[in-house]
């Protein structure tokens, strides 16, 4: 397969976006790479990311591309999990502790850093509204995360959050006093579920 149709079948895949390890990883040159995005227009969005001219600009999923490292948390998983209907001003994610989150923290993201025995609790994938995945904490992890941090939020997502997850259908109350337990947040929990349910 020719050079131009492995990137070209790149783009396809993953929804006009083409990263530059993907490109090496399918035996590209950088030089190839290049004189390729030139040719198709393509805007480079972030380091090593680039995008078709004629596909939106997905803000999280670029953000997700260029730090694999990252989990949306708060109030930016409760907006990728329609719990909340306002878009937050600022994305928030969640690191391991000892993470170098600087060149985020200078992009304008709220950054959460958490010990590495909790970070993996409740990570899976959510689609963006423009129907990219990305790495997001459940609806259960980020309700413990609100609670915890209840101060942070805005009181009227929080609250519109809290009525949302314990209306719904889907709720796992098993798991959320699980995650609640093991966050140390059982009894403050078990007040909002008694009230809200």
């Amino acid at each position: 397969m020719l050079a131009k149709d492995k990137l070209q079948n790149l783009v396809e895949q993953n929804n006009g976006y083409l990263l530059t390890s993907d490109a090496v990883a399918a035996g590209v040159s950088k030089t190839y790479l290049a004189q390729f995005v030139k040719d198709n227009g393509m805007e480079r969005v972030a380091h090593g990311v680039y995008l078709s001219q004629d596909e939106w600009r997905d803000e999280c999923y670029i953000l997700f591309l260029a730090n694999k490292k990252i989990v949306f948390s708060h109030e930016s998983s409760l907006y990728l999990h329609d719990m909340t209907d306002r878009e937050p001003p600022q994305i928030s994610v969640t690191v391991r502790a000892g993470y170098n989150a600087t060149h985020l923290r200078k992009q304008g993201v709220k950054v959460h850093q958490v010990k590495a025995d909790v970070f993996d609790i409740g990570i899976n994938n959510v689609k963006t509204n423009m129907g990219n995945e990305v790495v997001a904490y459940d609806r259960e992890r980020t309700i413990c995360d609100i609670v915890r941090y209840h101060d942070d939020i805005d009181s009227q997502t929080f609250q519109t959050a809290m009525k949302e997850y314990m209306r719904s259908r889907d709720r796992e109350l098993n798991k959320l006093m699980k995650y609640a337990a093991l966050f140390g947040i059982e009894k403050e929990m078990k007040n909002y579920v008694e009230v809200l349910t």
